[in-house]
């Protein structure tokens, strides 16, 4: 009886899978941290034989070059793709024996040329039998696909038509009952549209997967025309990927006194020192190290801090424990940042080097109301996507990943900052206070974007991208 156990990484929007037989077993698209894996294994008391990846990933480090290594298993990445290490090289037609379950790759191009899917079946004594899931990678996912736009601009038409026929490929050869385990689609940005549901089978798809209920010209466009913003370090993550990702490395990094923290905290992120503060936001926003930057050890932390974050900046953690620090590194590693500089923690007292402790006002939609708007300058911090439902209105919007080069943007005077939670609007708020030279009164909405209209708040639409005044 073959299994698949799910191990999810929530914070990245992504799941890898290890599929067994009860004595070997083959593990798809692992993240970076695989000693979730290895443990699991150990857990299930299975040998990991085959690694399979089902593209050149995008949106996070793979762990798979390092896993395949460390267990001596057959590491399976498409023929097609030029990488930078030794591989089993797999395409389409292939029969991969795993134990008593076999695997054969599909090609299913969209979210990459070359990507493939694994159609699994278990073998029966009398032959193979019926193909009983399908990893999908970045193809189907529930109710939506993988986007289309991050090999090239110039490719996404030809992706974006080739990711209509690869679905439809999918659901005309496997059989409905066949169980759907795509890797994107849990929150990752790399997925078009958001998904539906947790769990689904081929045959589901065909009533709720727009690849399936629109025509071809009518799912290209509207998937392109949905296409946001994502985050600036994909840039780094397939480079990375076919070059061939170092080993994990999940230390501590070295601990930072008061004098040398203060130091950095003075050099500011204009000298590319960047101290991030872990602790929830609205006890940030209640006092914090002057020139620190909050971002909550939460989802979504490692997305926008990664998206933030300059390529050569020197990152320093701040921590109420060596566990939240240690969480957080594990956060940073899955997207390549490897280097730290440091970290503090315990109680803010101790960390301050006797210097004075800043703070900012918490408020809510219902608070924004209650101010006159004449008098008040609003942020929206939300994508475009979202802002083409609607913002405050008179508001102006600057996306959060636009932030830190477009600040100065933002007035002096009383500054109410919203986005769709309160995230966003807690490390907005931060960036704003570390602009040198302004004067500022922020006070962030940690509040939910439908309560905006429940409290009584003018939406406008198609509003001008910068305040009237």
């Amino acid at each position: 009886m073959i299994d698949v156990q799910t191990i999810a990484t929530t914070s990245l929007g992504d799941r890898s899978y290890l599929a067994h037989d009860g004595r070997v077993a083959l593990v798809v698209d692992p993240q970076r941290d695989i000693d979730r894996v290895l443990a699991l294994a150990d857990e299930l008391g299975v040998r990991i034989t085959h690694v399979a990846e089902t593209h050149i990933h995008n949106d996070y480090v793979t762990g798979g070059l390092e896993l395949a290594g460390r267990t001596g298993a057959a590491y399976l990445v498409d023929a097609r793709d030029d990488v930078g290490f030794d591989r089993t090289p797999v395409r389409e037609g292939d029969d991969i024996v795993v134990g008593a379950m076999r695997l054969r790759p599909l090609a299913t191009p969209g979210h990459t040329h070359h990507h493939l899917s694994y159609a699994l079946t278990e073998t029966q004594a009398s032959g193979s039998g019926a193909v009983t899931a399908v990893f999908t990678g970045g193809s189907m996912l529930y109710g939506t696909t993988g986007r289309t736009d991050l090999v090239s601009p110039a490719d996404t038409v030809e992706l974006t038509h080739a990711q209509y026929h690869s679905v439809r490929r999918l659901v005309d050869e496997l059989p409905g009952a066949a169980v759907v385990y795509p890797t994107h689609g849990f929150g990752s940005f790399c997925s078009a549209t958001p998904p539906s549901g947790e769990a689904s089978t081929v045959g589901d798809q065909r009533t709720v997967n727009p690849a399936l209920i629109q025509g071809e010209q009518e799912f290209v466009d509207t998937l392109i025309a949905g296409l946001g913003a994502y985050p600036a370090y994909y840039a780094r993550m397939a480079p990375t990927n076919a070059a061939g990702p170092a080993p994990v490395d999940l230390s501590a990094p070295e601990p930072v006194g008061p004098v040398e923290l203060r130091a950095r905290l003075e050099a500011g992120i204009a000298a590319g020192q960047w101290v991030v503060d872990l602790r929830e936001r609205t006890a940030f926003a209640a006092g914090h190290l002057v020139g620190s930057l909050s971002f909550q050890l939460a989802q979504p932390f490692v997305t926008y801090l990664g998206w933030l974050l300059p390529e050569d900046a020197e990152l320093t953690l701040i921590g109420e424990t060596g566990e939240q620090v240690a969480d957080a590194r594990r956060e940073l590693v899955r997207i390549g940042i490897d280097r730290l500089v440091g970290a503090a923690t315990g109680p803010l007292e101790t960390l301050s080097d006797d210097a004075p402790l800043a703070s900012y006002q918490v408020s809510d939609f219902p608070g924004l109301l209650a101010r006159d708007p004449e008098a008040v300058n609003v942020v929206d911090a939300r994508t475009e996507n979202e802002r083409a439902g609607g913002g405050v209105a008179g508001s102006l919007h600057i996306p959060l990943h636009e932030m830190l080069t477009r600040r100065h943007e933002v007035p002096d005077g009383e500054v109410w900052i919203y986005c769709g939670s309160g995230y966003r609007a807690s490390v907005a708020a931060s960036l704003l206070a570390a602009e040198p030279g302004r004067a500022r009164e922020l006070i962030v909405i940690n509040d939910d974007w439908p309560h905006a209209t429940e409290a009584g708040l003018t939406i406008a639409h198609d509003q001008a991208p910068a305040l009237a005044r």
